[in-house]
């Protein structure tokens, strides 16, 4: 008696079940991923102006006062709302730079936040 080389109806139903698992698997990931884009390129914006502005602070040749400012700046067509604390250290000749980024000029929500030393060199 001769054996025949295809499959059978299980193995066929099995394969075809583990295809059906992986494909929702996938699908759900993919569509997690379509959820998250707008929150994650919010942050991605955020960190950029919260970057460009401890440059700023930090390229100031002076060594920068204690205290609060704030301001606002445009980057891909959204208005950005900047906090930036001076804040003095245990040590005279160095201050923390803390620079808080929020979409609303309240601060209410805080985006992203960076922080930095600068060393005073008189």
């Amino acid at each position: 008696m001769q054996r025949s080389k295809g499959m059978t109806l299980l193995e066929v139903m099995v394969a075809l079940a583990v295809f059906a698992v992986a494909a929702v698997a996938i699908t759900k990931s993919i569509g997690d991923q379509v959820t998250n884009l707008p929150m994650l390129e919010e942050k991605t914006l955020a960190q950029w102006v919260a970057d460009n502005q401890m440059v700023d602070a930090r390229l100031q040749e002076k060594f920068p006062a204690l205290g609060t400012k704030d301001g606002h700046v445009e980057m891909a067509g959204k208005t950005w709302y900047w906090r930036q604390e001076v804040v003095k250290t245990t040590d005279e000749k160095f201050r923390m730079i803390r620079i808080s980024i929020s979409d609303n000029d309240k601060y209410q929500r805080i985006i992203t936040k960076v922080s930095s030393y600068v060393f005073n060199q008189e």
